[in-house]
């Protein structure tokens, strides 16, 4: 007999349903899957006639075989356990066919236990784009298919569960409450003390989305202003929220249970990280590091220590919000809108800026250690910033500094500001730091002063087209955050003290 169901799978970021068609057939006894599987879904043979057995099901002695469509894709993962549970059922008698619409999912242990699996976001959103309407997936995973509108979820924990999804006997996963309330995070600026200059940098930096590079002595604070920055930006949007859940989801990242992920994602990969770590790929391709920080803050710690070819695989997605992974057979997309923010130390010994220890590098070392980076990565820095040592008094202050939330407020009204202008000009919201250069021209028209100052600082530094439009950009975002609808001198003034740093030092 045969028996013909649905399942779906994840290529990259893009969701496929795919087709299960079971055939039982007199003959020597085997049990053969075709369509391009990988080694974990040829071993769902082993896993699904153990599971049969031990849930008290008949496993046929019979020639079976699994058809896994559209055969050119190679599939991959345990997720087909399940449905070719349900298909051997079928196929045998033992369960009415499938209802039609009907989407399965799961990995199965050997005592018929179903397991959780990736990606099930992403397939409830394309089943529904589809016209399916039902969903039968691991109970851990359930919160996340009843997201998805329009879309019947059936939470099962084990293969007799799915028995009674299939024949309707099992209730449905109510809906989780999606709404995004206020972020509670367990850090805050409060704890921060000191460093006024770094946090008034940072509020411009959550307020336009600009990405920074932090320079200071070992134990300054970057790493701990870094970490408190996701606090003051915007809470995610429903929509938004949606994405860095899917992203996470096909990861394999989203925690058990978790219908969706309310707070800005926060990346710090260590140093060592692969370019394929950071950027994404492999054979089958998955999110990196940068999409894992999608709409939220990617910070990498000790900046010069990063493998070359690391680094500068991050330009794409600094200009485009996307990076494209393409390799002989294949090319995938994946998002990548986050706010970058760097930590280094002035110089290798790291107290290059410290007023209490003695710097013990010379001039070519400091150069050296500088050159690692190249030009054209710290040319997309918007804000390079210098973060200097505590002083005792500082250290010893008491009481607390200006909570997450003030801050986080006035980033919202310059947010708002933003919004506002984008759609007097008909378009989608784009933050400052997102500005293509014609509409840049429009938004932030210098005059007089204003203008004069910023061709002195070009002609003084030596900046380039793309150092002039971050400045341009930044005093666009100081303006939103002071109210003000023209650029003025000081807004340009404070946004050019933002683009020294680098330079400085790579003059030793």
């Amino acid at each position: 007999m045969l028996a013909v169901l649905e399942s779906g799978a994840v290529w990259g970021m893009s969701p496929y349903l795919v087709r299960v068609e079971v055939d039982i057939a007199p003959g020597t006894t085997a049990f053969n899957i075709v369509g391009l599987p990988d080694k974990a879904v040829q071993e769902s043979a082993q896993r699904v006639r153990a599971a049969l057995r031990n849930c008290g099901y008949e496993f046929p002695s019979k020639r079976i075989t699994v058809n896994l469509s559209p055969a050119d894709v190679r599939k991959e993962g345990p997720a087909f356990d399940l449905p070719i549970a349900i298909g051997i059922l079928s196929a045998t008698g033992q369960l009415p066919q499938t209802p039609e619409g009907t989407v399965i999912l799961g990995e199965l242990s050997l005592d018929g236990t179903v397991r959780s699996v990736n990606g099930v976001l992403a397939i409830a959103m394309e089943s529904r784009r589809q016209g399916r309407s039902r969903l039968i997936v691991p109970a851990e995973n359930a919160a996340e298919a009843a997201i998805v509108d329009g879309v019947a979820a059936f939470g099962v924990t084990s293969l007799p569960e799915a028995v009674q999804a299939v024949l309707g006997e099992l209730p449905p996963t109510p809906p989780p409450n999606i709404a995004v309330d206020e972020p509670h995070y367990e850090v805050d600026f409060a704890e921060v003390k000191g460093q006024e200059s770094a946090k008034r940098a940072l509020e411009v930096a959550a307020a336009g989305g600009h990405s920074v590079l932090m320079c200071g002595p070992p134990g300054a604070g970057k790493t701990m202003l870094a970490r408190r920055l996701v606090t003051i930006l915007p809470p995610l949007t429903l929509e938004e929220a949606i994405e860095v859940t899917k992203v996470y989801s096909i990861a394999g990242k989203l925690p058990k249970g978790c219908g969706l992920l309310t707070e800005r994602p926060f990346r710090a990969p260590h140093h060592t990280v692969s370019a394929t770590g950071l950027i994404g790929g492999g054979s089958f391709p998955k999110p990196g590091e940068i999409s894992l920080a999608h709409h939220g803050v990617l910070f990498l710690d000790e900046l010069p220590e990063f493998h070359r070819d690391v680094l500068e695989a991050l330009r794409q997605p600094l200009e485009e919000g996307t990076v494209t992974v393409a390799r002989a057979t294949h090319s995938v997309t994946f998002p990548a809108q986050f706010l970058l923010v760097a930590a280094m130390n002035p110089c290798p010994c790291g107290y290059g800026t410290d007023t209490v220890r003695r710097c013990t590098c010379t001039p070519q070392q400091v150069r050296a250690y500088w050159r690692r980076l190249s030009g054209p990565l710290l040319d997309r820095f918007d804000i390079h910033l210098e973060v200097p040592r505590l002083t005792a008094e500082e250290i010893l202050e008491p009481g607390a500094g200006e909570p997450s939330a003030q801050i986080r407020q006035r980033v919202l009204k310059a947010r708002e500001r933003q919004r506002e202008r984008c759609e007097r000009k008909g378009l989608p919201f784009l933050c400052n730091a997102q500005l293509p250069p014609k509409l840049l021209r429009e938004v932030c028209p210098l005059e007089g002063e204003a203008k004069e100052l910023l061709r002195t600082a070009i002609q003084s530094l030596g900046l380039s087209a793309r150092a002039h439009d971050r400045i341009v950009k930044v005093a666009r975002t100081i303006a939103d955050l002071e109210g003000s609808e023209v650029i003025r001198p000081r807004h340009i003034a404070e946004a050019i003290t933002y683009r020294s740093l680098d330079r400085r030092w790579l003059e030793g």
